[in-house]
């Protein structure tokens, strides 16, 4: 694809400083760009290779100069990147064309205009709308209800009477409504609570390979519109996670937790169940949450606290063999002084 820099700058509604009839054939990072290629830096530390970059562009922020560089001045240039990176490397959905069917059962609703490849299994009274794309060896359970422009990578499985919302992304290996972790006197009998919930995942939704979202044992685990979950992340029965919420891999949210609004929780972060974070909080890497947080919080550590104290905290830790000395010394010379003192009197 060919593109001049004046018509990636209406695309983005940015400003061309330079030559907009530049013309761009290629997106790379800014070490590896040349001739030909648009770069971007998004991050302040990158300024500095403003001047060594062969790229022939650059989308950068309001303010940036360059030497001799064509710029595209954007509010913000990691955005525009995602909508100029849709334009140049389109994501392809070809019909099949491969020798096979489906097997969808009696009674399963597929719009004509799904594309449905060879191994997938539809179930009885399940529904998909049109725009769909279901890749090779995904599973639709009974009773599924699947919404317009969804696409469920290879090997995803969605069991028994899940929704599935508009435009949701789910990425190899996700597992929806699989059984919530209910058993009765564990650790003596582990007897099985049946899960009888469901998974409703909402519009604008995507999750990344190899996540498990279990059913409610009664009533629904809500994934909200725009969430976005990494792989590998655990999401138990009746968890409710709010609307444009980020979860980064290997959480794991044990069962009947809350989380508010655009709450964003750092990579192998853990959280108890039944407890309800608020709107807006972040939670760092490898904490472990035990309790409520409430709403416009930053917590760190484990069991957490607010990130200033756990970065004091941390601080400290690598001190504490120094410490430690210093504090056997100490009492070292009051057991002296004292000593002392006693043979005096």
């Amino acid at each position: 694809m060919k593109k001049t820099l004046k018509e990636i700058a209406s695309l983005v509604g940015g400003e061309v400083l330079g030559n907009p009839r530049t013309v761009i054939t290629n997106i790379r990072g800014i070490d590896e760009a040349g001739k030909g290629d648009l770069t971007f830096i998004a991050n302040p530390r990158y300024l500095k290779k403003i001047e060594t970059t062969r790229a022939s562009a650059i989308l950068v922020s309001p303010g940036t100069k360059g030497v001799n560089k064509n710029l595209v001045v954007v509010k913000d240039p990691y955005v525009s990147l995602g909508k100029i990176l849709d334009l140049f490397y389109p994501e392809e959905h070809a019909p099949p064309k491969h020798a096979g069917l489906p097997y969808i059962e009696k009674g399963a609703v597929v719009s004509k205009d799904a594309t449905i490849y060879p191994g997938v299994f539809i179930g009885e009274g399940a529904k998909v709308e049109r725009g769909v794309i279901l890749h090779p060896g995904v599973y639709v359970g009974r009773h599924v209800f699947i919404d317009e422009n969804s696409i469920l990578y290879p090997n995803v499985s969605v069991y028994r009477r899940c929704r599935i919302g508009k435009r949701v992304i789910l990425h190899s290996g996700v597992v929806v409504g699989s059984d919530g972790f209910g058993f009765a006197r564990p650790g003596r009998e582990n007897i099985k609570i049946p899960q009888v919930g469901y998974v409703q995942i909402d519009d604008d939704v995507e999750v990344g390979a190899n996540t498990t979202i279990d059913r409610g044992t009664l009533g629904k685990t809500w994934i909200q519109k725009g969430v976005k979950i990494d792989n590998l992340v655990q999401i138990a029965h009746n968890v409710v996670i709010g609307e444009n919420s980020v979860i980064v891999a290997q959480v794991g949210i044990s069962g009947s937790t809350k989380l508010g609004k655009s709450v964003i929780i750092g990579g192998q972060a853990g959280l108890v169940g039944h407890i309800t974070i608020g709107d807006h909080v972040m939670i760092g890497a490898q904490s472990g949450v035990h309790e409520d947080v409430s709403p416009n919080q930053v917590v760190s550590g484990s069991p957490h606290m607010p990130h200033r104290k756990w970065l004091r905290v941390e601080a400290c830790v690598s001190q504490l063999p120094e410490m430690r000395k210093t504090l056997a010394s100490l009492l070292q010379r009051v057991k002296e002084l004292e000593q002392a003192l006693d043979s005096k009197s």
